[in-house]
């Protein structure tokens, strides 16, 4: 169902269709939708209906979050019949803004009602259900394997477990050997592990570790969405720096066109830092500066193109020396 090993985590704000579009065709094995809320997408949220947004980008997987059985069902049926091939639930997302609706995460110290809301997600559809979470809570509450077991048993085909608790959010390092724990639980199902995977010997390593069937790549992909096929292809393989800075511009200007100007420049900030950070480290402050505030699309494009173009001093040809030690 995948063209390789190698997939790209579902991140708010961050793999909208943009971002999924370039990803793929860069290589990834399979990426996922941004979290849609269940609830916003049954009542016609603007922004849920925006999330669910496919373009023809292979397997159309579409993450859903929520803790209510009837609001996960009825989204599921939605997603199905918008051209969802397969359904991810969200039981990993640490922000305070979903854990606070106790939702993502927050769901693993309520394993009840999550496994109700998984039964009731899987009989609601025909297409495949997935589950994506944590370790556990903290470090008191580690049930993702117990969790993995239970959730196999109402259906789940394939689970994805990120290497921390929520309490951890991104700090630390990510402990493949207790995603190894999980996947001992549930040998017979897809497995993906999560965390803290931002190269090729790094995915080599955490599949080594945790016997897993593929790796999700996250954070490490911010400013780089050619890293998915990076790590899957040769590790000899590199995409010309000129070529990076052509996927970085073309990026910007996929996100005005996605969004309309001012929400794609708001949008769009971030991933012009991080692609700054990524190809143009060196980058002056006050241009940086010039850059993150401008409000005037084409003003921001000539400015963009100008850090990512010039030799700054001591700038590395490419972006693998940050990209081994990415979170």
């Amino acid at each position: 169902m995948t063209r390789n090993r190698v997939f790209m985590a579902p991140m708010s704000g961050v793999t909208d269709l943009p971002f999924r579009t370039l990803a793929m065709q860069l290589g990834a094995g399979l990426v996922v939708t941004e979290m849609v809320a269940s609830r916003e997408l049954v009542t016609n949220s603007r922004e849920s209906w925006a999330r669910l947004r496919s373009a023809d980008l292979g397997v159309h997987m579409v993450q859903l979050a929520g803790r209510e059985a009837q609001w996960m069902a009825e989204a599921a049926i939605i997603a199905e019949a918008e051209g969802a091939d397969i359904i991810d639930i969200n039981m990993g997302c640490p922000a305070k803004k979903v854990t606070g609706g106790y939702s993502g995460a927050a769901l693993m110290r309520e394993p009840e009602r999550a496994l109700s809301m998984i039964e009731a997600t899987v009989k609601a559809v025909k297409v495949p259900v997935t589950l994506k979470m944590r370790l556990g809570w903290d470090d008191e509450n580690l049930n993702a394997a117990e969790l993995a077991v239970a959730a196999r048993d109402l259906g789940i085909q394939m689970v994805t477990v990120h290497g921390r608790t929520r309490a951890q959010f991104y700090k630390g390092k990510a402990d493949w050997q207790a995603i190894a724990r999980v996947r001992q639980a549930v040998p017979e199902l897809p497995f993906v592990a999560n965390g803290d995977i931002s190269s090729r010997q790094d995915a080599e390593e955490c599949l080594a570790v945790t016997n897993a069937d593929a790796v999700m790549i996250g954070r490490a992909a911010q400013g780089r969405p050619w890293l998915c096929g990076e790590i899957a292809g040769d590790p000899t393989a590199r995409i010309d720096p000129k070529i990076r800075a052509e996927i970085a511009l073309n990026h910007y200007q996929m996100m005005i066109e996605h969004y309309g100007v001012d929400v794609g420049l708001r949008h769009a900030r971030k991933h012009l830092g991080w692609y700054i950070e990524s190809l143009a480290p060196n980058t002056p402050s006050a241009l940086k500066y010039e850059i993150m505030t401008s409000s005037e699309v084409e003003k921001t494009m000539t400015l963009f193109a100008q850090a990512l173009e010039t030799r700054w001093p001591d700038q590395q040809p490419d972006a693998e020396s940050q990209m081994e030690t990415a979170a």
